[in-house]
Parts: C-alpha cells; structure tokens; sequence
C-alpha cells in the first residue's frame, strides 16, 4: 500500500482520537483553521494531524464550506407554555447573529425520535443543531454538524434541567425562618414532573437544616389543593407558613384562608412559584419565583452558534431563576 492510500485511510475520528478531542472539535479546526480555539487544544490537534499525516479529502472540505444560514431548533410534542419564551430568545439570539432557525417537534417512541434526528443532523440543510431535550449521546456525537443538546424539557414536554432547579424553596425557606416561622407546610405539584419532585425534596431537605417542623401534602397544581391543605389545619396551632408548588396552589390557599378569616400574611404566610401574571393582583400580592426562559432560550443558542462557528463560548453564570418578594410573607403570629 502506498504512502498516499494510507494517508486517504486516515480519518477525522483517528485524528480526534490522537488528539484527545470529539471529532466535531476537529471538524472545526479544519474548517475555521482553528479560530477561536485554545492554544493547547490547537497544538494537540496539530501534532495529530501531522503525525498521522491527516489528508482530508476534497469532497468532505467542499462538504465543511458549504453555508446554509440555518439552524434547526428542536423540540419534543408538547404546549408548555413556557417553551414559546424560550423558542422567542433562542431564534433572537440566533438572528441577532445572522441565522434563521427552523423549529422541530420530535413526536413518537424514543426510536422514532432518535431517527428523526439523525436525519435533521445528517442533512445538508443545517449549519447546526440545537436539540432542547435529552438524546442518546450516540445520536449527536457522529453527527455531520455541530448538535449542542440543552436537556430543559423531556419527551412529554415537561421542564427538566434549569428549569426544575428548586434552589430558591431554600432561599424561601431561610427568609421565613429568619422572620421566626418555626412550622412550615408544602403543597405540592404533580409528581409525575421533575419540578415537582424537586421543589418537594429541597423543601424537605432545607425544613431539615433549619431544624424546622414541617408537614407535605401532595397535590397536582391545582388551587383546589391548596385550599383544601389551609381548610385542614388546625385553628391556632400548626404551620404558620405554606411554600406552595406555584402560584395556582398558592391562589388557592390564599382562598382557603379567606374562607377561614385568616389574615395573609397576618395568620399565614404564603410563596408560590412561576410568578403568574394575577399574582401581582392578589390581595396580598403574592411572593413567587420568576423564571427567565427567554435567558435560557439565548444562552443555549449562543452555545450553539460558538460551535458552528469554532469559537470559544463562555457561559451566562446568571441564574434564570430570581424571587420576586411581595406582601404575602411576614413573621408568624406567635
């Protein structure tokens, strides 16, 4: 065998290999001749490529040059109403940088979702892929073009990653223990969601490091739930406080406490979640968590176009959750 065949029988996996990188590393050093890269990330896939005597052909380099200007943004069945926020950051953040985007909803079993996007990866219509729900790592890592997966939502449509981050229930939690409640209760969501289960766990987890008593109740996001946990309680014992699931639970329990001639935050205090646009008009206004989606649309697109492009992305560290503090929380009554 020739010098040459041999040469023609190295690939871009065996330089990646050599190199210590993913092949999609590669593919962008040859494609931006390593703009953007770090230095010893450059030097490793130099000396690869000169070791193996890397020859990439002429068809894959026609291949890498072609431009599109489109990047497919992709999304499982669903109406979350949360995911027309995230849509509208990402496809700004992509247009703001020159790039239409295509919007996919992957339906189906998990077969049929991973083929479908296999074949939007392997396509030669988009310069890169950005993929809101978990795939299998072998679905992206052979594909064609860039594909940056940013795992917030699973295949029924339900927040996960970011946006089942319950960090803030602690923080809820600490004002309320600092403002002398000692008993604390929480109205769940439905347990089928991640959120759900985690907003339960860091409530239990953070009752118990404040070494507070405290009490769940399960529920389903409804109001009804909510109400029915305040009509429940004891009349002048018991939780002061009431860490609801979101803001639909804590409507409700503000309902249940109306109905009992309990004063908010007088007799009960009370946090929901989502920062709804009526709980602003509660009387009292209701302390909740805001969630910014448009952020988490943005940041995963810059993430991704860094990728198509072969330039160094450097995170957002800003939390997309805040609390929002308002009038329903105040010291207990006793």
């Amino acid at each position: 065998m020739t010098e040459a065949a041999r040469a023609d029988r190295v690939t871009i996996r065996d330089v990646a290999r050599a190199a210590d990188v993913s092949h999609q590393t590669v593919s962008r050093f040859l494609k931006y001749q390593g703009a953007g890269m770090k230095p010893a990330t450059l030097e490793r896939i130099r000396s690869a490529v000169a070791e193996l005597d890397y020859r990439p052909s002429l068809v894959a380099q026609a291949m890498r040059g072609r431009r599109t200007g489109r990047l497919a943004l992709v999304l499982p069945s669903g109406n979350a109403i949360s995911s027309l926020e995230v849509l509208n950051g990402a496809t700004d953040a992509a247009r703001q940088q020159g790039y239409d985007v295509e919007v996919v909803l992957l339906g189906g079993d998990d077969s049929e979702r991973d083929q479908r996007l296999r074949a939007i990866a392997e396509s030669t219509l988009f310069e890169g892929v950005l993929c809101l729900t978990p795939v299998p790592a072998e679905t992206w890592t052979s594909a064609a073009v860039p594909v940056m997966v940013s795992p917030d939502y699973d295949a029924e449509m339900r927040g996960i990653g970011p946006l089942a981050d319950a960090s803030r229930i602690g923080d809820f939690l600490d004002r309320l223990a600092e403002l002398g409640h000692r008993d604390v209760l929480h109205v769940s969501g439905d347990y089928r969601h991640t959120s759900a289960r985690s907003r339960r766990d860091e409530f239990i987890a953070s009752a118990r490091r404040l070494g507070l008593t405290y009490r769940v109740v399960d529920g389903d996001w409804s109001g009804e739930v909510g109400r029915r946990a305040v009509l429940a309680l004891p009349e002048d014992s018991g939780p002061t406080a009431i860490v609801a699931a979101n803001d639909v639970v804590a409507a409700g329990a503000a309902r249940g406490a109306l109905e009992r001639g309990w004063l908010v935050p007088g007799r009960l205090s009370l946090t929901g979640w989502d920062e709804h646009l009526l709980g602003e008009w509660l009387s009292p206004r209701l302390t909740t968590v805001a969630i910014d989606h448009v952020r988490l649309g943005t940041r995963a697109m810059d993430s991704l176009v860094a990728a198509v492009r072969g330039t160094e992305h450097v995170p957002d560290p800003e939390p997309i959750t805040r609390i929002v503090w308002r009038d329903s929380v105040g010291p207990p009554p006793w």
